[in-house]
């Protein structure tokens, strides 16, 4: 069958009016469409999820990862290389004069011990970065990508005969940690390969229904800073407090102070939020340490909210340090990740694609995440980008959540685990779509 031209109209209102258009795009009708060709290739995709999800590996440790999607795609004739920006995978389907567009997916797994029941759960242990035994886990879908992009790559591989271009498909290290895409950028990502015109990525939503995909034009993740504080002290006898000067009641003063900076320092109008997610120090009931450690995630979406943050941070840490006679603390600032903004005008370009291939009940606009992605890193290196929501919760999952009144399991819970069937064909779908229809029909 000829591959043929539609002419679509489509019109996105949101409900706050915040995002509407008018778009008119011309779309190829694939001889075989996405939608039915992961329909027939469903079950294999489902095998490759599964493998993935019982073997993950940590942030820059997932050399079996990377290899495994490395085979994936010699399968396919593709042009491989491996060892990007350590154990970064770079796939290339060359097709003809016409744009270049780059998929990317993550590789790495977290240091989470899985209580999810699946038959295909994950047993792994390993030693993180401190020496310490963890559990690790795909709690963050990045098995869910994995699949989807191979999953693309098959689907691209076998309809050559309706698009022109370049298509670079990339399995990025270390997402995690905010550092895998830095490292790929460094080691020539967009030199030694095709630089994209385009750069597409999906994410799993533990919150959406799995079937249907989100998406926002704009910002849509935040910037991401880790900050290490170590109050320091005089310790001694726990009986002899007055000989002291404890570490352990400065940092909670400290985590008193730190409230105040989002409630009293930052405008209620710009978003930000500073947690303390861990603090730790001493060893015995009756003895007061020498130091007391915070470690804290801050986020924000403009670099002056990020600096005014940040600033504040250490006034307030200094300033407890010196209101009870200690030395000044230690503070250390990393995992710094921007603030991931979608582009407007490819938003508006791909968004009918999604409509076309999921229908319009299937394509829903979405918040504002405080959550964040070194995504980003693609489009502060120029290249328009397009991070979209893959809804990954079955619909009698969400129901029963909803009977029993407890909300659904996040991202990066024990507890999470995607509907793999519709999470995956969706993804699929969507990302096939859109590459197929961002690049030239082929001519016949």
């Amino acid at each position: 069958m000829m591959s043929e031209s539609r002419r679509l109209a489509f019109r996105v209102i949101t409900s706050a009016g915040a995002f509407a258009f008018c778009a008119f795009c011309t779309c190829t009708a694939s001889a075989v469409e996405p939608k039915a060709w992961v329909e027939k290739n469903l079950d294999d995709l489902q095998v490759l999820y599964r493998q993935l999800h019982a073997s993950p590996e940590l942030s820059f440790q997932e050399e079996k990862t990377a290899a495994r999607l490395a085979e994936e795609f010699r399968k396919l004739g593709l042009e491989v290389a491996t060892g990007v920006g350590r154990h970064g995978v770079v796939g290339v389907i060359r097709n003809g004069a016409g744009p270049t567009v780059m998929i990317r997916s993550d590789l790495d797994a977290l240091p989470v011990t899985e209580s999810t029941g699946l038959a295909y759960a994950s047993k792994v242990t390993t030693k993180d970065k401190n020496g310490n035994d963890v559990g690790v886990m795909h709690a963050c879908g990045h098995d869910i990508h994995i699949t989807c992009l191979v999953g693309t790559a098959r689907y691209l591989s076998a309809s050559k005969e309706d698009w022109k271009g370049t298509v670079v498909l990339i399995g990025q290290p270390a997402e995690e940690i905010g550092a895998g895409a830095l490292e790929m950028l460094k080691a020539g990502l967009f030199t030694k390969f095709p630089r994209p015109d385009f750069a597409l990525a999906l994410h799993v939503d533990s919150s959406l229904q799995a079937g249907k995909v989100g998406y926002r034009a704009g910002y849509i993740l935040a910037n991401v800073d880790s900050v290490d504080i170590t109050m320091r002290g005089k310790g001694g006898h726990g009986a002899y407090p007055h000989t002291t000067i404890d570490p352990i009641v400065q940092a909670a003063r400290l985590v008193v102070d730190l409230q105040t900076i989002v409630s009293r320092e930052n405008s209620p109008f710009e978003p930000a939020v500073v947690t303390v997610g861990s603090i730790r120090g001493g060893t015995k009931h009756n003895i007061i340490p020498d130091n007391c450690r915070l470690q804290l995630t801050v986020r924000s979406y403009t670099e002056k909210v990020r600096k005014s943050l940040l600033d504040a941070i250490k006034r307030k840490a200094n300033a407890v340090a010196a209101g009870a006679g200690a030395p000044e603390p230690i503070i250390e600032f990393s995992d710094a990740t921007p603030a991931t903004r979608n582009d407007e005008q490819l938003v508006e370009r791909v968004v009918p694609s999604f409509v076309r291939a999921l229908g319009t009940e299937n394509v829903v606009q979405v918040d504002l995440s405080m959550g964040g992605e070194d995504f980003s890193q693609y489009g502060l290196a120029g290249v328009p980008i397009f991070m979209f929501r893959l809804g990954s919760v079955g619909i009698q999952r969400m129901e029963e959540f909803a009977r029993a009144k407890k909300p659904l399991p996040s991202l990066h819970s024990p507890e999470y685990f995607p509907a793999p069937e519709p999470t995956i064909a969706t993804g699929v779908t969507a990302m096939s779509t859109a590459v197929v229809d961002l690049l030239p029909v082929a001519k016949k």
